[in-house]
């Protein structure tokens, strides 16, 4: 009996162990940045990683948002998944710096990609095959950053990896799992919607200002949270391919990127059901963070809920499904799940 416990003890001390850190209530989040090359022109792109610390409460300016995480705080012990947040057209991911923050509380690492020429500074790639091919690859490229980074890799599971896309970021989302857009799909939507000004912007053709580029699935992206996201070009068959979990919010009131043509035609067609959670009365910006008051001065069209739509309380419950439903979703793919 002797003999055989050393031997178990020897074999147990001889493999590696990871151990997944559970949520604690002290965590604060810390927040470091990425510096890496755009796949597309090898330019530098940027990235932000926020993280569950134990360093002390704190609150830093980022652009024009005010955001609860601290510069390079030190980053709590044990190991997270991975969550990339992809924002919508010339947008910016702060704008969900809520989502991002919470979710680092609750034991993610959450890196919040810039899309060069697709955001709030810069819309140079705006209506190109190179944005719809090329923001999927910019994502990938992010996740491989955040693994080869120094500060974050030593506490990142690889093997748990999920996108949070958001408006033309689902379709990023989805592209990622295996989508293949249909650019016909598109030019039928804008002969029968061409009013729709977010959608069809060139009239359904997308400028072919690369040839070089195809839909590039990442086969590390294991589960997806898709808020109000753009995906009027994907048929049933050309998401045929996607076999991830899929969680899926929609302001039925969306006016901007239309939910019958949208997130509820999407719903009927992912060959995994997803599951689908519809906000009454909300309409597309519900999924940004709670605006202060010096922004619904400034922005009141991004900030203004219609009457019975609270955005703090939405907020609440939306941070709690998408922490529950990535646990349990990513888990299911780790080898330590």
């Amino acid at each position: 009996m002797m003999r055989l416990c050393a031997v178990l003890v020897f074999l147990w001390s001889s493999c590696p162990l990871i151990v997944r850190a559970e949520p604690v209530l002290q965590w604060s989040v810390g927040f470091h940045r990425l510096n890496f090359l755009d796949p597309l022109d090898h330019q530098p792109m940027h990235a932000i990683a926020f993280y569950p610390s134990t360093a002390k409460e704190g609150s830093s300016r980022l652009g024009s948002y005010q955001v609860d995480a601290t510069e390079n705080a030190k980053i709590a012990s044990g190991h997270y998944p991975l969550l990339m947040l992809s924002h919508g057209n010339t947008g910016t991911p702060l704008a969900l710096h809520d989502m991002a923050t919470a979710l680092a509380r609750k034991g993610f690492v959450v890196v919040a990609v810039l899309h060069p020429g697709d955001n709030y500074k810069d819309h140079s790639r705006l209506g190109t095959l190179s944005n719809l091919y090329g923001r999927p690859m910019q994502i990938s490229a992010a996740i491989s950053a955040t693994l080869h980074d120094r500060h974050l890799s030593p506490h990142v599971l690889g093997d748990e990896v999920g996108v949070m896309g958001y408006s033309a970021g689902g379709e990023t989302a989805l592209i990622l799992a295996g989508a293949q857009p249909d650019l016909e799909r598109l030019r039928r939507y804008c002969q029968e919607r061409p009013n729709d000004r977010d959608a069809c912007t060139t009239q359904g053709e997308l400028i072919a200002d690369r040839d070089d580029l195809v839909p590039s699935a990442d086969p590390r992206v294991h589960a997806l949270l898709l808020l109000a996201p753009l995906s009027l070009m994907f048929g049933r068959q050309t998401l045929a391919d996607v076999h991830v979990p899929v969680l899926l919010y929609s302001g039925d009131d969306d006016t901007l990127v239309f939910p019958d043509k949208n997130a509820d035609a999407l719903a009927r067609k992912l060959p995994v059901a997803p599951e689908f959670k519809v906000i009454a009365g909300a309409g597309h910006f519900v999924f940004m963070a709670p605006c202060t008051d010096e922004q619904m001065a400034t922005m009141p069209g991004l900030c203004t809920d219609a009457e019975g739509v609270d955005r703090e309380d939405i907020h609440r419950d939306l941070i709690e499904e998408a922490g529950r439903f990535f646990r349990q979703s990513l888990q299911r793919h780790s080898p330590t799940g």
